[in-house]
């Protein structure tokens, strides 16, 4: 009778650390598809993980970065046009300070400015 209460108690308390290594490999994938500039690799994980990139963007950030400083770091045209397109006007004209890349910077500017 005893087994049966400790362990169901020590399968809650085993599962339930799961999720935060979950969304440190879940950041860790989304900073390494920026690095490369792999928009459909980008793209596709976060269809098949069923994310959208204005719900995760202010909680990943790489080497310290928010995302799209970090592909404007990286030279990630693809990608950080991706996010820019997909984030809120909102956010993007938050975080244009941080592009440093001049073609990203551009197409920042024309999505605020539209």
């Amino acid at each position: 009778m005893k087994n049966l209460v400790v362990l169901p108690l020590i399968a809650i308390v085993f599962f339930s650390f799961t999720p935060k290594a979950q969304a440190a490999n879940i950041a860790q994938s989304l900073c390494e598809y920026v690095q490369v500039d792999n928009k459909s690799k980008f793209r596709a994980f976060l269809k098949s993980n069923k994310l959208k990139i204005r719900n995760v963007f202010s909680g990943v950030s790489c080497n310290g970065k928010n995302l799209l400083a970090f592909a404007s770091e990286n030279n990630a045209v693809k990608t950080g046009s991706l996010m820019i397109g997909k984030l809120p006007k909102a956010t993007v004209k938050t975080y244009l300070a941080s592009i440093s890349l001049a073609e990203l910077a551009a197409i920042a500017e024309q999505r605020v400015s539209s």
